[in-house]
């Protein structure tokens, strides 16, 4: 059996710095500059040695192509060894084709609705989603099955707000090292800081309206 690895236990293994592990699992960007270029890359990928064992989920675009990793399963969701091998052997291919990794542009989202009752309201976003409840916390994740859309993550309130509306906000996964500067652009761009007593977990941030948004990391979450 595959070992399984918390985020700081990647992060630090060797030969994985062009990963960043985000709330999704570990990710990679590697710019292409082309379709063509990505298709070759993607090809190289699927003929890897574990390729198959580990399934990362990987996105072509013009301009570059995105690879995941995440093990879900009954009672798990995170990296293993054999992400950190399949990872080492992804860089080395593409720079055999000449590619470098650009871990500033991976990012990943997720939307929390906040319920008092979850059981009650996630019914209704799986059935307008068409989304699944994932495999390790079906009480609380809903997620496409196609791993397309954005992943949902319903909060416990402990009351409903006082308004009587809705309660959704949204976080955005970063590098840590990312996380300062969108913050701060956040901020010059008319937000303000709501709380960030959880940092460097997560920080949250508002727009003029009261809108919120988490920008969240990896890091403290061991």
């Amino acid at each position: 059996m595959t070992e399984n690895l918390s985020p700081t236990q990647f992060r630090e293994s060797e030969g994985v710095d062009d990963w960043r592990v985000l709330g999704d699992g570990a990710n990679a960007y590697f710019r292409t500059g082309s379709y063509a270029a990505g298709a070759r890359l993607v090809h190289a990928i699927s003929e890897l040695p574990g390729f198959e064992d580990n399934r990362p989920e990987v996105d072509l675009r013009q301009d570059g192509v995105t690879v995941r990793m995440l093990k879900i399963a009954d009672d798990y969701a995170g990296m293993t060894r054999g992400h950190v091998e399949l990872a080492r052997r992804i860089s080395g291919v593409a720079r055999k084709l000449g590619l470098s990794a650009d871990p500033s542009k991976v990012q990943s989202l997720l939307v929390i609705p906040g319920a008092t009752d979850r059981a009650k309201v996630m019914p209704f976003w799986r059935a307008v989603l068409g989304y699944e409840p994932r495999r390790d916390s079906p009480a609380e994740d809903l997620v496409d099955p196609h791993g397309r859309g954005v992943p949902f993550w319903f909060e416990q309130m402990k009351e409903p707000r006082a308004d009587g509306g809705g309660a959704i906000h949204i976080a955005i996964w970063v590098p840590y090292e990312e996380a300062q500067a969108r913050i701060e652009a956040a901020l010059a761009a008319g937000g303000r800081m709501v709380r960030d007593e959880f940092a460097p977990s997560w920080w949250t941030l508002a727009d003029a309206a009261g809108n919120e948004a988490d920008i969240a990391t990896t890091r403290g979450r061991d």
